[in-house]
């Protein structure tokens, strides 16, 4: 494995932290405000931010030109439907059935790189999205006796997310990571503001109380700069230099992180069977990571991954 590689997944593992330690602020905020809400707030601050520095670096041109807006609109709509799935189905199952369904990403990602980019993953990648896959099972331990509607947003959620990812692969070598992220991100901003508007009780936004909150303000500030604008950034810049196979496992450690996050600052209990869980993860994430230099098409061709551009 080459140093861009090395470097590209640490980097994603890293991303994958923030996002599974920032989970326990994002479900203190919306106890507080509504997810819509909350989502409009966090997507909007990242916005702000984003468009700010583009323009500090000249490039906010580059946000409108044909290889940047259409796809950045395709990405963020898809980057919408898994956030807006996933919080709808926290109202109807457990988020520990809503976390292991989501995490169900890692197993669609391979089908739908080979649906959409033609890549065909090797033994060791199929091996690794199974354990991983037990292993978001052990972690959550959800009860699957009965299906609601919240499970089914729960996978509607994880389709999003994994064609998030996969159609990165596809578009992030063509286009700069920043203004590609400025896109998706303001797409999301306006559409969980609509939605906002349209499902949530908008007027509780006007009253004193919920911005009385430190932990409100603080999990918008954090989440806006650390799991958007750092995160989104990262992820469309090194996805790049790596496979989305490897990415989906690599984002399997989310749950892992979360949950350890939890132990930490809460002193919620990891039982054994999550630790089992967890350390799946972690050896389907390595075992992904063993011999095989390059990726297979559907035509049995090898292809290499394309040298990033600046953002």
């Amino acid at each position: 494995m080459s140093a861009r590689q090395i470097r590209a997944d640490a980097a994603l593992l890293s991303i994958a932290f923030v996002w599974g330690a920032t989970f326990v602020l994002v479900q203190g905020a919306i106890d507080t405000l509504p997810p819509f809400a909350f989502l409009a707030f966090r997507f909007g601050l990242a916005s702000i931010l984003l468009w700010g520095f583009l323009c500090w670096r000249g490039k906010h041109r580059q946000a409108f030109a044909k290889q940047t807006l259409r796809p950045g609109i395709f990405l963020g709509l898809w980057l919408l439907m898994g956030f807006s799935f996933q919080t709808l189905s926290l109202l109807y199952t457990t988020s520990g059935k809503s976390g292991f369904l989501t995490g169900l990403s890692v197993a669609m990602i391979p089908i739908l790189s080979f649906f959409i980019l033609g890549l065909r993953p090797r033994p060791n990648a199929w091996a690794g999205v199974a354990l991983s896959v037990m292993g978001l099972y052990l972690l959550a331990l959800a009860d699957f006796s009965r299906i609601n509607q919240g499970d089914l947003l729960a996978m509607l959620c994880a389709v999003g997310f994994g064609l998030q990812v996969v159609y990165t692969s596809k578009y992030a070598p063509r286009a700069g990571a920043l203004p590609l992220v400025t896109v998706q991100v303001t797409l999301v901003t306006v559409a969980s503001l609509v939605l906002s508007f349209l499902f949530e009780p908008w007027n509780l936004l006007l009253r004193k109380h919920p911005w009385a909150e430190p932990g409100v303000w603080m999990a918008v500030l954090v989440t806006a700069l650390f799991a958007t604008v750092l995160a989104y950034v990262g992820q469309t810049y090194f996805q790049r230099e790596t496979s989305p196979n490897r990415v989906a496992l690599i984002f399997a450690m989310e749950p892992v992180f979360a949950a350890l996050t939890d132990y930490v600052w809460l002193g919620v209990s990891m039982t054994g069977w999550g630790l089992t869980g967890g350390a799946l993860i972690f050896v389907g994430m390595i075992l992904s990571e063993l011999p095989g230099k390059h990726l297979i098409n559907r035509k049995g061709e090898s292809t290499c991954v394309e040298k990033p551009s600046e953002y």
